[in-house]
């Protein structure tokens, strides 16, 4: 999956954003051989946009709902500047990736990055998410 950043990060280009200057691209692997991208598609009357993260998973679950995700990439970038800062998902798709982990009982693996420089991966949601909420705390 880590080979595949050079080509998610082309699909920068479809991110919409107008009104902050974030273009982030994520690329999932699924257990039945599919691959999935993202784009952040946000919206001049925030917060009525999502996030790249949270466009591949929902797809995924309502298009696969019996396909487990294996690992997905992020690559987050700005017009203004290059980012060499890896980016983690936000605390909304923390949650989403959480909640799916739960539901196929096995871990998501990440992995994040800048627009270039430093790849950081982890195997789990549960470390970037230790305290996590799920439906059995309704």
């Amino acid at each position: 999956m880590q080979s595949s950043f050079a080509q998610e990060q082309h699909g920068e280009k479809f991110s919409y954003d107008p009104s902050l200057d974030s273009l982030s691209n994520l690329e999932l692997k699924m257990d039945n051989g599919e691959v999935i991208s993202g784009t952040n598609q946000e919206n001049a009357a925030n917060p009525s946009g999502i996030c790249a993260e949270r466009t591949a998973l929902f797809y995924a679950n309502s298009k696969y709902p019996n396909s487990n995700i294996i690992c997905l990439a992020i690559v987050a970038g700005s017009n203004s500047k290059v980012n060499e800062t890896p980016i983690a998902p936000c605390g909304g798709c923390r949650q989403v990736i959480s909640e799916l982990e739960t539901k196929q009982d096995s871990p998501i693996g990440m992995y994040f990055m800048g627009e270039k420089g430093k790849v950081v991966f982890t195997e789990s949601i549960e470390n970037l998410l230790p305290f996590q909420f799920d439906s059995s705390f309704l």
